[in-house]
């Protein structure tokens, strides 16, 4: 039987529908929306439409946002500046700073420097350790868009072995850490991993994150499995994922595909998280 292909698209739009709700929730509560800064340094066109799209998702969610562009060359010691202004604003709920940054700028001091209350990306230290200890309000995410999409297609968690393909920190550990809290057995895998095609075999929920087009083959993948490709490669100019989907959808029990699974999620947990920060500012 062939797998439950997993409607990104569909549940996203469930979820925006809630983001809705709780934003006009907010709004009453405390008479001003929600609001979510963006930080831009550059004039990269796919880091620029990236920020737009965010934006233009935001507005229809009751969610108010404002643009801080600043120029590729910019001293870090200004971004600084902007971004504690910018913690200082009591209206101002959300900072994302859009990554990657130019090379001259670290990046670490850079996340650092935003204030956790207000760090919707969930990048920031402080968040980073709430995370490994289950207690973080707002994941980031990528990962937390995973999560939504395994519960909300009614895939169990508990006592599951999940394996992870893709150790990063934006994707692979934090997924592996929410799978954890949810208690599922998890194996986390990297390019050194010994028999990977073997130990994803393993797995009843089985998340790649690696970046490598098409990767996951059928010897990789248990039957009636749940495989969630975070994947996004371009390959004879088609956007792909790390799964072959065509040849692994026999196979799994639930696949989503790309695009349109994890992709279309990714946004709207940035903005719930917009919302969940904006209701921590106010107590509510």
């Amino acid at each position: 039987m062939p797998a439950t292909i997993i409607d990104g698209k569909a549940i996203a739009e469930t979820i925006r529908a809630e983001v809705l709700a709780e934003a006009a929730a907010v709004r009453a509560e405390i008479g001003v929306p929600p609001r979510l800064a963006f930080v831009l340094v550059g004039d990269d066109p796919a880091a620029r439409a990236y920020v737009t799209s965010k934006g233009k998702a935001a507005v229809p969610l009751g969610i108010e946002t404002e643009d801080h562009p600043l120029p590729g060359d910019v001293a870090e010691a200004e971004l600084l500046g902007l971004i504690d202004s910018l913690n200082r604003r009591p209206e101002v709920h959300g900072i994302l700073v859009q990554m990657p940054l130019p090379r001259h700028l670290n990046a670490d001091r850079v996340v650092a420097a935003v204030d956790p209350r207000k760090d919707v990306d969930g990048f920031h230290p402080l968040n980073v350790g709430r995370l490994a200890m289950g207690a973080t309000p707002m994941p980031p995410p990528t990962p937390a868009g995973a999560m939504e999409l395994l519960r909300r297609s009614g895939v169990p968690f508990s006592g599951a072995e999940a394996v992870v393909v893709g150790r990063s920190n934006i994707v692979g550990k934090p997924v592996a850490m929410l799978l954890l809290h949810e208690n599922a057995t998890v194996t986390l895998c990297h390019s050194r991993t010994r028999d990977l095609a073997a130990v994803c075999r393993r797995a009843d929920i089985l998340v790649v994150a690696i970046g490598r087009a098409r990767l996951i083959t059928p010897e990789f993948v248990k039957s009636g499995a749940a495989v969630i490709d975070v994947g996004n490669s371009y390959l004879d100019g088609k956007v792909v994922g790390d799964v072959d989907f065509a040849a692994v959808a026999p196979i799994a029990g639930y696949l989503s595909p790309v695009p349109g699974g994890v992709g279309p999620m990714t946004i709207t947990m940035l903005l719930r998280n917009t919302v969940t920060a904006a209701r921590m500012a106010t107590g509510m």
